[in-house]
């Protein structure tokens, strides 16, 4: 399942202004509402349901894990900005994404960007579900920094005993122009994580 929320443009710019900036949070809203439609229409349950996103996504990762623990089996987060705090002052590309996330340099948005800040919200003694997060050591876009730290307080923090991984990569950035060999390699990462967290088998294929 993909999920449309409120801050693409899916549907105009209307659509994407009532997810930007100090309206962010209805995009994690939105993600959560989807969710819980899955839960409550009996397609799945929490422990079979896991979420996947990266960049833009990676940060809605971060943000639907912090506020909804219980809700997910595990995600996979990738690239993503985890410190809305900190961001513009560790990644000189961030200024551009000052339209869409705003800045801390203003009152309002700052208080809307501390909010849901994924790491600012990380909280001692919560069962977190099984995490990976996927950082490029050469992301331009996103200091791995963001990966780094929020792995460390989501593993100090989690009192479930479901892992909390980070996947890096020396010779990686945002993932964009990554080799097949490395993106193959990233794939089967994540799958086995799948696999392994939401108790799946795989079969060998046998002919007669």
């Amino acid at each position: 399942m993909v999920a449309n929320l409120r801050g693409g443009g899916e549907y105009g710019e209307e659509w994407h202004h009532a997810g930007n900036l100090t309206r962010k949070q209805n995009v994690f809203d939105d993600f959560t509402a989807c969710a819980k439609h899955l839960i409550d229409a009996g397609y799945t349950k929490p422990m079979n349901l896991a979420i996947i996103g990266g960049s833009n996504g990676g940060l809605l990762m971060g943000a639907s894990l912090v506020q909804h623990p219980e809700m997910f089996r595990a995600v996979i987060s990738f690239v993503g900005v985890y410190d809305m705090l900190r961001s513009e002052a560790i990644t000189a590309n961030a200024v551009f994404n000052i339209p869409e996330f705003g800045t801390v340099k203003d009152a309002e948005q700052f208080k809307a960007l501390y909010a849901y800040s994924p790491y600012h919200h990380v909280t001692n003694g919560t069962a977190y579900p099984a995490v990976m997060f996927s950082t490029g050591a050469n992301d331009p876009r996103v200091n791995p920094a963001n990966s780094r730290k929020v792995t460390a307080r989501l593993q100090a923090a989690t009192s479930s005993k479901r892992p909390v991984f980070l996947r890096t990569s020396s010779t990686t950035g945002h993932g964009l122009d990554s080799s097949l060999d490395e993106q193959i390699e990233e794939g089967a990462d994540v799958w086995a994580f799948l696999f392994d967290q939401l108790g799946l088998r795989m079969y060998e294929a046998t002919t007669k």
